[in-house]
């Protein structure tokens, strides 16, 4: 109201404490893989989770970029092939990524999930945590188990590492193992997080 008496509208931008309240909840929370990150950072109170969030992030990076150039080689060595030769190629490396990227950002995703579904707690991230640097272990497994005795790189001949060291024993063992074994590993734990996960919802 005016001075002299006379009644003015309310601006069209204003909002209710209700309406602000819900905005401002919307944007703490996320919208998407990239936004999931720093969400989960921020609403988990475990220092394991926080630590694997972060070094999830970098190899996630890391293996996008791997992945990305397998492509672009693919790409240059298919050139001259048929269409459909092309297509499986990049489809397989597709596929291969997915496969192995989603574990490593999977605690992430289903951390930030359920915080933001106010159901986290710093026991259910930590397990994720540890499921998630497991999976690390699973990856490193995998690539020993595959690694053939000997193989051509750019033209020469290379042998694979004899088994040396404190863990010598374990690689002897993963070597010794068939190469489609190396699917075991990473499968069992990323088998591991969905029940972690749903044995949390169930609660």
């Amino acid at each position: 109201m005016t001075d002299d008496g006379v009644a003015t509208a309310a601006p069209e931008d204003a909002r209710t404490g209700e309406e602000a309240s819900d905005d401002d909840a919307d944007d703490s929370t996320y919208g998407g893989l990239l936004t999931a990150f720093p969400y989960a950072l921020r609403e988990s109170d475990s220092r394991l989770f926080k630590l694997y969030a972060t070094a999830s992030g970098l190899l996630s990076l890391v293996l996008a970029f791997y992945f990305a150039a397998a492509v672009a080689v693919a790409v240059s060595n298919t050139l001259g092939a048929a269409g459909g030769s092309f297509t499986f190629v990049r489809s397989f490396y597709v596929f291969v990524a997915f496969g192995v990227v989603a574990p490593v950002v999977g605690p992430v995703l289903f951390v930030a999930r359920e915080h933001r579904r106010a159901r986290g707690d710093a026991v259910y991230d930590r397990r994720m945590a540890v499921l998630g640097f497991a999976y690390f272990l699973a990856l490193y497994a995998a690539a020993v188990i595959s690694m053939p005795p000997s193989f051509t790189l750019d033209g020469e001949t290379v042998t694979r590492p004899a088994p040396s060291g404190l863990f010598a024993p374990v690689v002897s063992v993963l070597y010794a193992m068939p190469p489609l074994s190396s699917l075991l590993p990473p499968t069992v734990v990323g088998l591991a997080m969905y029940v972690l996960d749903r044995r949390h919802g169930d609660r």
